[in-house]
């Protein structure tokens, strides 16, 4: 079964057309500027060199009749025709408490997620848009929804309720939520592959660190805490978002700045993290380099990131009384053996040490703790396509 895999943003699309069996990535590429003058397209057929064109792009349902061209073009593409897509799966960011694992998107399903656009508006909408645009193109093909909340269903009560009245979370459905879940549980299960453990019996911290981050303790293959809450603004300082704040500071700014409530979330989402500590910029790239001439700003940034995160695997790690492997990925995780460094030089005290040689590297799969390490410390780059594809197999065999 060939499984296309869908991640749709508001004004752009990602794709990867996978075999399920021997789980080989055939093709995969980009579509940006959706609706925008410029749109572009990228295409790249496994063992080729990628293609880059500009096509005109003027909705989502346009995009995916491109992609779905390129798929099956008689010189470049990788299929004959449409008959050989199994299914198509998409990435849908919050199914709030409905959904605990993916599931066929069927009409009803669609409502459910629509009932969740409060909670996810930048996402939700521009991901069922990807949905309909496949439904009406290949209205045969079954289609499954990936949910980034589905992995966090398994937190306790005590971990996902907010200190306010309860009946903000009866009535609204105001609780933590997750996000990143996929990837926390794919970085998750290889992590317990390679070390040979049982993931029914590890307990493992799982960072994800990129522009969007968050950490997740999955404690016997589930996940029981993680640092992402009702939205994706909760928890690390990132390279936007602020992460948790006292929310007084929205009242206090609101008077003392003249700020509006949407001024003060357009703030703390999209001009805070490790922009608006350093001034410099979201990327950690940019943010190293001015570090090393001499910005003190700069560096002060890193500070806060690495001791944010740094503060909540200590609290994970309590959490689940335990610890057997912390694990980095995503884009700093993954690339950045600095911040890697400083984060683990606090967690000498439960037998988890770095090795500086097996640390120098980047994205691929490693074990960086010393040989004597009682806690393993890894890096594991995350396949968030691969385990969508993997989903979708086993629910579209059981719905045969």
């Amino acid at each position: 079964m060939k499984i296309l895999v869908i991640n749709c943003g508001s004004s752009s699309l990602k794709y990867q057309l996978i075999d399920a069996q021997s789980e080989e990535v055939l093709a995969k590429g980009l579509c940006e500027r959706i609706g925008i003058e410029g749109s572009m397209f990228t295409y790249q057929k496994t063992g080729c060199d990628k293609t880059v064109t500009q096509i005109d792009q003027p909705d989502h349902k346009k995009s995916i009749s491109i992609v779905l061209d390129a798929l099956t073009d008689k010189e470049n593409g990788v299929i004959a025709d449409l008959s050989e897509i199994g299914a198509v799966g998409h990435r849908l960011v919050h199914g709030g408490e409905e959904f605990a694992a993916s599931t066929l998107i069927t009409d009803e399903v669609i409502k459910v997620v629509e009932s969740c656009n409060d909670l996810a508006p930048l996402h939700n909408p521009a991901n069922i848009i990807g949905v309909n645009a496949c439904r009406e193109l290949m209205p045969e093909t079954p289609m499954v929804g990936v949910f980034d909340t589905a992995f966090h269903q398994t937190m306790p009560p005590e971990a996902f309720i907010y200190g306010i009245l309860y009946e903000y979370y009866t009535k609204d459905k105001v609780r933590k939520y997750g996000f990143h879940g996929t990837s926390h549980a794919y970085v998750s299960k290889r992590t317990a592959e390679i070390l040979g453990m049982d993931y029914d019996k590890a307990k493992i911290v799982v960072c994800h660190l990129g522009n969007g981050a968050s950490i997740c303790a999955v404690d016997g293959g589930k996940s029981v805490e993680t640092s992402m809450g009702l939205t994706p603004l909760m928890g690390l300082v990132m390279g936007t978002r602020s992460g948790e704040i006292d929310p007084g500071v929205m009242e206090y700014l609101g008077k003392k700045e003249n700020m509006s409530f949407e001024e003060i979330m357009t703030m703390l989402n999209k001009k805070s993290g490790v922009l608006g500590i350093s001034g410099v910029s979201s990327d950690f790239r940019d943010v190293d380099i001015a570090v090393e001439d001499g910005n003190k700003q700069a560096l002060l940034a890193l500070q806060v990131f690495v001791h944010r995160v740094v503060s909540y695997i200590g609290a994970y790690i309590a959490v689940m009384n335990d610890v057997d492997a912390i694990v980095f990925t995503a884009g700093v995780g993954e690339n950045d053996q600095k911040a890697r460094a400083e984060i683990m030089k606090n967690f000498g005290y439960i037998g988890a040490y770095l090795d500086p040689e097996k640390n120098n590297m980047r994205g691929k799969e490693a074990i960086i703790s010393t040989d004597d390490s009682k806690v393993k410390i890894l890096v594991v780059p995350t396949n968030e396509e691969l385990m969508i594809a993997r989903d979708i197999k086993r629910i579209v065999e059981e719905s045969k």
